[in-house]
């Protein structure tokens, strides 16, 4: 049996692996409030006010909400976003994972592979997420294997007879 040494993901439509997509359409509830996606949990964190907000949680996809988060004029951003910004992520991608045992299951089942999220389109915050190219920082990839280091921690921890079985992690292929 061959061993996968990375997995590259992408486009929230690819299957298996794009629900590590923040795109991918899953609801989430973060914070209090439930998002379709993330992708929408991670953005709302980013205005400074909430007209923007609201604006930015109203576009027609998720792919447009990210395009037009990332045109806001510095002053439509929280202050210290540019730091905060991880720590968020993280909280949201906790929040997706553990809310649905589905893509908990399949992201535990990668093992010990690299994850990266693989970019076409060369820019600065494709090559800070992921990659491009093979040239970038992949901090979602980074940050989905240190999440599913913890998943497989607690797992652990839990006794044989609570633990989920492997196959609720082949209905995520049917999605």
């Amino acid at each position: 049996m061959t061993k996968i040494r990375e997995i590259r993901f992408y486009r929230a439509n690819e299957k298996p692996y794009g629900v590590f997509s923040n795109l991918y359409r899953r609801d989430i509830e973060f914070e209090g409030t439930v998002y379709k996606t993330a992708e929408h949990a991670y953005q709302a964190g980013k205005p400074r006010k909430a007209a923007v907000r609201e604006w930015l949680m109203a576009a027609p996809s998720a792919a447009l909400l990210a395009m037009a988060a990332h045109g806001l004029y510095y002053w439509d951003v929280t202050p210290g976003w540019s730091i905060k910004k991880f720590d968020r992520m993280r909280r949201v991608l906790r929040a997706k994972f553990t809310q649905h045992a589905d893509l908990r299951e399949l992201l535990l089942s990668t093992g010990d592979a690299r994850l990266i999220e693989s970019a076409t389109t060369d820019n600065p915050v494709n090559r800070l997420w992921g990659e491009v190219n093979g040239v970038g920082k992949n901090m979602l990839g980074t940050m989905l294997m240190e999440l599913r280091d913890e998943l497989a921690e607690n797992a652990s921890r839990v006794p044989i007879g609570r633990r989920r079985t492997k196959s609720s992690a082949a209905s995520v292929a049917a999605l």
